[in-house]
């Protein structure tokens, strides 16, 4: 597994995204119907994410098609897939807060 990045907490309830080097990549914000609504780095909406039926979250693209969705680890942290149901990587909380973001 290697490191591809974190998140960190915004304010107002964003999460920022970052990748390996500390650059922003994006950004997710709280949506008015709930959910979060997910930015580039140029704050432009690239889709948005949103609780499954039976948990977990699924995500979206801005077109509204499902790219993939993320479930809780059994040890913890979160497994993420994609559209196919593929493990595409995992997210577990880092030592000073905020997640680490690793790729299969």
């Amino acid at each position: 597994m290697k490191k591809s990045g974190y998140s960190r907490k915004g304010l107002f309830g964003a999460i920022i995204h970052y990748d390996e080097n500390g650059n922003k990549i994006g950004e997710s914000r709280p949506g008015f119907f709930g959910g979060m609504n997910n930015y580039d780095a140029d704050g432009k909406k690239v889709g948005h994410s949103s609780k499954g039926f039976f948990g977990g979250v699924n995500h979206y693209d801005n077109n509204g098609k499902k790219i993939g969705h993320s479930n809780k680890g059994f040890f913890g942290g979160i497994n993420h897939y994609d559209k196919d149901g593929k493990k595409t990587g995992y997210s577990n909380k880092g030592f000073f807060g905020g997640m680490n973001n690793y790729k299969d």
